[in-house]
């Protein structure tokens, strides 16, 4: 990369450590070039206050904030949370899916600004860099792009903070606190610090650690009953209560942040290859998986239930790998759009200290026939003789292998 060329950069910006200081940087070591910043707004809340002011004063010639909030619930929270994918059956994803529309904006924006690079934050450490480059590459092929991670002698946070106190820029953290922190109307990810040795137990109680929600020991002693309404595997009601998507989140995280519930601590394996430490708080993802889950087991039928599970893993993969503008991933979200067209009903659900407990199931198109299945009078819908005829062929194989062995004087 000739860096003389780099005339004007975009820079996928946040406002925090890492892109806070990579302005001036560039500034430095790109001989001056016209810094254009660009923020996501994802429901990161206050995190964005008084960032077009922090932007310009260290050096970017504007900052453009794009409201991605409702396009990323509906468009990429919901499709992840309908194929029920978890990365490695824990993580509900929250960063992964929240880079895709991002960097898509960012590359936009790029082009109609002939920019001549794309500048992220990300470590070379991470997953964010494949994911943001990904996603670039995909809407702004050819672009330039630069991570100073991979370029700098900065080696650790406590440097960076010594980069952004010589260069007079402000930081809304300090040494004691430098955990490193995602967050977005789905979750809030805390790595760094006490947490990069998994001997050590996460302060859940320490004033400030936990932001959405609240220790579950510190939570009420009285339980909650909430009940979610879905249509086609979307939830649209809380108790009742109609919900556009982004009041159905804050108020289901508020509800489950008070109750605990969501707070998933685990060691995952990287796409890079090592294995990392995090703590994730997720009360409104927590409580629609599993209400979205329940709410399967009585509307989708076996066969397509099991494979969507095999599905559920590739998919949770893709998210993870920030393979979310590819055609697997786009075929995946059709087929899992097809087991959706009865996920219609209602969950309630009971929070209780961390716990989410089912507490009833209710669907107009609901498999399960208490007929079928009761221990009682079956009505005569189902005959329990014929079990024998269906037991005789499903066994028929063991049954085959076995009178081999038997004539070779081989069974046991």
């Amino acid at each position: 990369m000739n860096k003389d060329k780099i005339k004007k950069i975009v820079l996928a910006y946040s406002g925090g450590l890492d892109t806070s200081i990579i302005i001036p940087w560039l500034k430095e070591n790109y001989n001056n070039p016209e810094i254009i910043a660009v923020s996501g707004d994802v429901g990161q809340g206050t995190e964005l206050d008084g960032l077009e002011e922090k932007a310009k004063k260290t050096g970017a010639s504007k900052l453009y904030i794009e409201d991605l909030t409702e396009k990323f619930i509906t468009d990429f929270i919901y499709p992840t949370m309908q194929a029920d994918a978890k990365y490695e059956g824990v993580y509900l994803l929250g960063t992964a899916f929240a880079r895709p529309i991002i960097a898509k904006r960012i590359a936009e924006i790029a082009v109609a600004e002939g920019a001549d690079a794309i500048c992220h934050g990300c470590t070379g450490k991470g997953n964010d860099q494949v994911r943001f480059e990904t996603a670039i590459k995909a809407f702004a092929p050819g672009m330039a792009i630069i991570a100073p991670w991979r370029e700098w002698d900065i080696k650790t946070r406590d440097e960076e903070i010594d980069y952004a106190e010589a260069h007079n820029i402000p930081l809304k953290i300090n040494r004691a606190t430098n955990y490193s922190k995602d967050k977005n109307i789905w979750h809030l990810s805390h790595e760094g610090m006490d947490l990069e040795d998994p001997a050590n137990e996460p302060q859940y109680d320490k004033p400030g650690f936990l932001e959405i929600g609240q220790s579950p020991f510190k939570a009420p002693n009285k339980a909650e009953y909430v009940t979610l309404t879905f249509k086609k595997g979307i939830p649209v009601a809380i108790n009742g209560k109609a919900y556009a998507p982004i009041e159905l989140i804050t108020k289901l995280n508020e509800i489950g942040g008070k109750h605990g519930v969501g707070i998933d601590d685990m060691v995952e394996n990287r796409l890079v290859g090592m294995k990392s430490r995090g703590v994730y708080e997720n009360p409104a993802g927590a409580i629609l998986y599993k209400a979205h889950e329940l709410l399967e087991s009585i509307t989708v039928d076996r066969d397509t239930a099991h494979y969507k599970r095999v599905v559920a893993e590739k998919f949770s993969e893709l998210v993870y790998y920030g393979q979310w503008f590819t055609p697997l991933r786009e075929a995946l979200t059709k087929f899992v759009d097809e087991t959706q067209k009865f996920v219609t009903g209602k969950v309630k659900l009971k929070l209780y200290k961390g716990n989410i407990i089912n507490a009833g199931i209710t669907s107009k198109y609901s498999l399960f026939n208490e007929d079928f299945a009761s221990f009682g009078d079956d009505h005569g819908n189902y005959d329990q003789a014929d079990s024998a005829g269906f037991i005789n062929l499903f066994a028929l194989p063991t049954s085959a292998r076995a009178l081999m062995l038997k004539k070779n004087g081989l069974l046991k």
